[in-house]
Formats: structure tokens, sequence, C-alpha cells
């Protein structure tokens, strides 16, 4: 009989990604063969319903191969999944990322092991251990730093998927950053699920810019750091720091915004006013003339009127927002929020349309300011890489994937920047 290696399907965050790479290595050291394994997404509604209408295609395309669905949905919603005909076997997040759960499914686990393994996520007190070295493009490294999340935002359902905050020590996350450059990568992108709480949990409680200022620090070859989605109203003074004197910081921070009315930032639980997000944006811009930041925004957060929204559509200029991420409301089950009056389906529609329209004026009047600037560019493959504030440049002549060129930036084409 013919051994084929699992294949894995990821659905969500960059996070989830990571994750399925730690999975592909368990899953190789034990041997597991003939599997399916889908890494699910639980942000929204329509992530849980894909994720079903994905392990129903990947059964049709596989009918022989055991099908391992994991990941978050998994975890908050486990009875959904284990009640899908198409399903073996349903993982939580904290077993997936444990060696045994992989030895126990080979070489068969089928009538060996219970169909379910889902524990209280609640109950982990630690990040798990594996560590992926080079998850990435070749150019660009991911480093997971941080998992879970201590609040409780009445639209979101993750902290029941991936538990209370926790951190990796600093001196583990300096060692894994000197191996990726001692391997070759240019950049390196300090990921998790709520990335400023980092270090509340550790001994003395270090915040998110000390470790930023440790790593710059203590590896001094590491060209490029990256810092993903933070939240502005827990950014320290280190952090601060970095962004004013530290130019290995690349100038991008996507920020956790949510909304722009201060009555719906409260029924929603955010920790921060409109102010405090204008506030921080200016501050930014002053110490670091050229960043640039992204931003998740809902529309049509239940009880969100009209002068609700437009004051979301008005944050996008008064907080210079270039790159948003758009996500129409939608309940989830288990959440206040989905108890809360709804928004009409089509008006959340329409606000997350205009939303998006703005985000691409946006967009282009940050393209065209680049016109005719020189930059530092990461190559992702010998014709496309990415300026300092993570802008797409299509350059005429090939280069060295995983490198950093100087180049001058000549034109447009879409959303895309030429040189």
């Amino acid at each position: 009989m013919t051994l084929h290696p699992p294949k894995f399907t990821t659905l969500g965050c960059r996070l989830n990604a990571y994750e399925t790479e730690a999975m592909k290595e368990l899953a190789a050291q034990a041997g597991l063969s003939g599997a399916v394994v889908v890494n699910t997404c639980a942000v929204t509604s329509e992530a849980v319903r894909k994720a079903r209408q994905e392990i129903r295609r990947l059964r049709r395309e596989n009918p022989d191969a055991r099908l391992i669905v994991t990941g978050c949905a998994a975890q908050t919603e486990p009875e959904t999944f284990a009640a899908m005909a198409e399903v073996d076997l349903v993982i939580g997040n904290t077993e997936k990322m444990q060696p045994e759960t992989w030895a126990r499914l080979s070489p068969d686990f089928i009538g060996q092991t219970e169909r379910v393994q889902v524990d209280d996520i609640m109950s982990v007190t630690e990040t798990a251990g594996h560590l992926i070295d080079g998850f990435g493009t070749r150019s660009r490294a991911y480093v997971q730093v941080q998992n879970g999340c201590d609040h409780r935002c009445t639209f979101c359902i993750i902290p029941f998927g991936r538990g209370n905050s926790r951190s990796v020590p600093a001196g583990v996350v300096v060692e894994q950053i000197k191996r990726l450059v001692d391997a070759g990568y240019n950049e390196v992108v300090l990921t998790g699920v709520d990335l400023t709480s980092w270090g509340a949990d550790l001994p003395a409680a270090p915040k998110l810019g000390d470790l930023v200022m440790r790593i710059l620090r203590l590896v001094p070859d590491l060209p490029r750091l990256r810092i993903s989605s933070i939240d502005s109203i827990e950014v320290d003074d280190n952090l601060m720091q970095a962004i004013a004197t530290e130019p290995r910081l690349m100038p991008h921070l996507h920020l956790s915004l949510q909304h722009g009315d201060d009555l719906i930032l409260k029924r929603m639980k955010r920790r921060h006013l409109r102010d405090d997000a204008i506030r921080f944006t200016e501050e930014a811009l002053n110490l670091r003339p050229d960043m640039t930041f992204g931003a998740d925004i809902i529309a049509g957060f239940p009880t969100e009127t009209e002068a609700h929204f437009e004051n979301s559509l008005k944050l996008v200029d008064d907080c210079n927002l270039t790159w948003l991420h758009v996500f129409p409301y939608s309940p989830r089950p288990g959440t206040p929020a989905a108890r809360m009056p709804q928004v009409k389906g089509q008006a959340i529609k329409d606000r997350a349309a205009r939303l998006r329209a703005a985000g691409d004026r946006q967009v282009a009047a940050h393209l065209a300011q680049q016109v005719g600037r020189d930059h530092h560019i990461l190559m992702e493959n010998p014709h496309m890489g990415r300026t300092e504030q993570f802008t797409e440049v299509i350059l005429s002549t090939p280069q060295p994937e995983g490198h950093i060129v100087t180049a001058r930036i000549t034109g447009l084409s879409g959303a895309q920047l030429t040189a």
C-alpha cells in the first residue's frame, strides 16, 4: 500500500498558518499518512460556514482519507464538526501542538482513539514549545511570541478558541531570531493573538517594547523587524522609543481599532476611545513621518446608526489609515453582541463597501506619494518585493529572492508600485 503524506488546509489568520507548519513537522515525525487536516478559523460565523464547506469539498476529493479538523472553530464548537459525517476526528487548539497527539494518530488511529479531543483551553497557562524556523517566504519569517487573549470584546469568540494570554520568554524569542538570521532571513515578523499583551504573564511583566528593543540590541545582524497587529492603547514607552529611534523597526503598524464611535466602542467593550486612536497615530507619525497604518474596522456592529458609522468613516482620514481590513459584522453565537439589536444585512453590506472605497482612496494616495522616492525593497520573488511600509513593488529587472535592494519608484500599476 502506498503511504501518502498528510494534506493540510489552513483557514484564517497568520497564526493559524504558522501553526499548520508546526503540525506538518509533528505529523511527519509521527509518520502520519493518508490524512487530510483542516485548520479552521472561528472569527466570524461566515468563517465557520466556510470551514464546513471546505471539509465537504475535501471529503469529496479525498474519499478514502482520514479527515481531521482542528483550529479555533474546532475548539469553540467541537460538536458542530463531530456531527459532520465527513469528519473522522476533532482536535483542539492545545492538542494540535502536542507531539503525543500526532503520535497517537499513527499508523492507524480509527477506532483506537477518542473522536473528539478538545480540552478546556482556559486551563492552558503556557505557549506551545514548538517553534518554526523560517515559516513564510524565503525572504520573511514569522515568529509567534504570544497566544490567547485576556480581553472579552463583546463581538469576539477568539479567547474561547485560543485561551488566555500567554507569552514566549524573550530569551527564547531572541535565540530563534538569531537562528533565522543565520539561515539568511532579512526580515522577521512578530505575531500573536493580542501582541501588545506580550509579557504580562512573565516574571517582572515586561512589555512588547522591551522585547522589540532587546531583539534589536541582541541581534544586530537582523536587517528588518516588523510587528503585526497591535492594540494602540496598550503601546508602551519603549515601543514608542523604538518607533522614534530604530530604523530597523519597519514603519508599518496594523491597529486593532474596530470602530470610530465612542458609544459603539464601549458596547464592543474596547479599551480605547476615538481620541485615543487619533492621539496615538499623530504621535507615531510625529516620531516617524514615514509610518503607515493598517486597521481592522467592523461595519454594522449591533445598534450602529448612520451617525455612528460616519465616525468610523471619518476615522480613516483622522488616523491617516492606509491599509484597511473591513469586516462586515456577523453575529457569533455565544457572544454578548449576538444578543444586541442587529443592523439590517443590506445596511451592513453598504457600509462595508463605503469603508472599502475610503480605503482604496487612501491606498491610491499613498502610492502616488511614493513616485520618485527611493525605497529599500525586500524581494519576495525575482520581480516583486515590498517596501518598508509593506507596499508591493514590481521591479523591471529580476532581483535575487530574499535580498533587500534599493530602487527608485517610477510609477503605479493598480495597487502596486513599479520600479
